[in-house]
């Protein structure tokens, strides 16, 4: 497979749609109340890519992943029940998701591998990023990548597992 990962434009928005919509009812289907409540949608997906933070996993000319990265950008975090491993800059990720058909691939995985050459290439050491507690096969992926369960984060009233990976 020719794997590349990108910044996301405009143009990209109905194939991450697409492939966040699936995930949607991937997530509804495993009992998750995640990505439950009108988010994300369309109007967060522009704003990443207006934002320079959304990324985009090819397969060739096929878009077949999709996340947000940020720097030093989750006030969230700050509110954590629980520790953090590092205090010092970190990446963050949101919205990890793979398209239907190349599912079972560890893509996943891949994605998170092109987020800690994007942390290295930024001199960042940590990468942090939450999931709903019913998520189970994000937490996997999480535990299979090296990562630390840190705490109890919320959004929109919901509470999400913290977790931090401290690169070397």
């Amino acid at each position: 497979m020719n794997y590349n990962f990108k910044k996301a434009d405009v143009t990209d928005i109905p194939e991450i749609w697409a492939i966040l919509q699936n995930a949607i009812i991937r997530r509804k289907n495993d009992g998750s109340n995640q990505w439950q409540d009108g988010y994300p949608n369309p109007e967060v997906i522009k704003k990443d890519i207006e934002k320079g933070v959304g990324y985009v996993l090819t397969d060739g000319e096929n878009t077949i992943g999709y996340c947000a990265i940020l720097i030093n950008d989750e006030p969230e975090y700050l509110k954590i029940e629980g520790n953090w491993l590092t205090n010092t800059d970190f990446v963050v990720f949101h919205r990890v998701a793979i398209a239907e058909k190349y599912l079972g691939k560890n893509l996943s995985q891949k994605i998170i591998e092109f987020i800690e050459d994007f942390a290295r290439k930024n001199t960042i050491k940590s990468l942090k990023a939450d999931t709903n507690h019913d998520n189970l096969a994000m937490i996997k992926i999480f535990e299979k990548s090296g990562f630390t369960f840190c705490g109890i984060v919320y959004f929109r009233g919901s509470p999400r597992r913290a977790y931090e990976k401290v690169l070397v």
